[in-house]
């Protein structure tokens, strides 16, 4: 048997919640390559070296500039602010705090980089923009392979503004020294191709693997929710343009029906906020993000998938993301956001309405239509149990190995 070679995955998060990555990581694992995903470390919430399964592992490194007081300072968090600012009154200096906060990303950075040197993997795999530049470096050091999967589009994304014409030019350069390009979607994997002049990369959708159906009442159960009105279900990050606001708003016009947002983010107060002052706590229930492999299970105690994302740049304009498919392997009936990418699943497979991006009062009439009509309702989740079948990870599996298998071959 020919031995494949080694993969360094690098992503800029914990490695709690990335389905994606994860199945990429399986999937190559699965088919003899020896994975490693480096990400980051935070004591709390994850261990230092984790081992998901034969020929995948997971190694995270420390997010601090002194580790050996990362701990104290995360339970610090949790104290009040006066507190906080008694003992370390730099926090309350803009200047400084913003430096701190730069110096620990550059160091982040900086480890990530002596990690893959130490590992040398034979192909190194970036996991969007942010780590980039650090496994180009090292792929160079390490003279190894390198693949840039492009989960969004960072030149036009919430939270880049400032730096969008900064991340083109740099992505615009290293998209060219890359041995492939993946992205999520049709509409982002012609964008990339348009503006950089290159190739178009690979596309593989944010699916999920086959899930057989389940009943489930876990969220009425967990909710003490007594009457049996269906159940809308938000989940995914409560985060500035997801378009949670104009949910809460669109619940106060669905009568006799729950709404549940499972999933955390920087609005999540103001969301709580706003569903107290609109008097909906009864019928509006938020619950912290889960782990992946508990989410299927409060998925499918819903009745109602929900996607209200809003225009607010490029990148959402051109999602379809995660959850639309998780929605679809729980077998839910669906409203969302008549985005392209989202259209093109949600009416192409007949499972659910797609509703204009501004305004309450078209997501609250579709919400209204499916919580009142048993028949469509129906109709809507039979479709899905039949997509279900073709919308997975494994029916696009073999695109990744193919990227692979090239590069391989390349190597060899």
């Amino acid at each position: 048997m020919v031995r494949l070679p080694s993969v360094g995955m690098v992503v800029w998060n914990e490695f709690i919640h990335d389905a994606r990555v994860i199945n990429e990581a399986r999937s190559l694992a699965r088919n003899g390559y020896n994975v490693r995903v480096v990400a980051l470390h935070n004591p709390i919430k994850t261990v230092q070296v984790q081992k998901y399964e034969r020929r995948f592992s997971v190694v995270r490194v420390w997010r601090s500039l002194r580790p050996s007081k990362y701990i104290k300072e995360t339970h610090r968090k949790s104290m009040p602010l006066p507190l906080r600012r008694r003992k370390g009154s730099w926090r309350s200096v803009p200047f400084l705090r913003r430096s701190v906060k730069a110096a620990a990303y550059v160091v982040t950075h900086v480890r990530i980089l002596l990690l893959l040197v130490r590992m040398r993997p034979k192909i190194i795999h970036a996991h969007d923009f942010n780590v980039l530049i650090t496994c180009w470096i090292a792929s160079l050091l390490v003279k190894s392979r390198l693949v840039y999967d492009a989960h969004e589009t960072s030149t036009s994304r919430e939270g880049y503004r400032r730096i969008s014409q900064y991340v083109a030019l740099i992505e615009r350069k290293l998209c060219r020294k890359v041995d492939a390009m993946i992205t999520t979607t049709d509409t982002r994997a012609k964008y990339f191709a348009r503006l950089y002049g290159i190739e178009r990369p690979i596309v593989l959708q944010n699916r999920p693997r086959y899930q057989p159906y389940q009943q489930s009442n876990f969220l009425r159960e967990i909710l003490s929710l007594n009457s049996t009105w269906p159940i809308v279900i938000y989940q995914g990050g409560i985060q500035q343009g997801r378009g949670l606001e104009r949910l809460i708003k669109a619940a106060t016009y669905v009568k006799d029906t729950y709404f549940v947002l499972v999933g955390s983010g920087r609005k999540k107060d103001e969301i709580r906020a706003l569903v107290d002052t609109l008097e909906l706590s009864s019928r509006v229930k938020l619950i912290d993000a889960v782990p992946l492999e508990e989410l299927p299970l409060y998925t499918a105690s819903a009745t109602i998938g929900v996607q209200p994302i809003e225009n607010t740049c490029f990148n959402h304009f051109s999602t379809d993301s995660n959850k639309l498919f998780e929605y679809i392997q729980a077998r839910l009936a669906i409203v969302a956001t008549g985005f392209p990418e989202i259209r093109k699943v949600v009416d192409d497979f007949d499972v659910g309405i797609t509703v204009n991006e501004s305004g309450v009062s078209c997501l609250s009439d579709a919400l209204s239509q499916l919580a009142t009509n048993k028949v469509l309702l129906s109709q809507y989740r039979d479709n899905a149990e039949m997509a279900s079948h073709s919308l997975t990870w494994e029916a696009q599996e073999q695109s990744l190995l193919d990227v692979y298998d090239s590069i391989t071959r390349k190597i060899s």
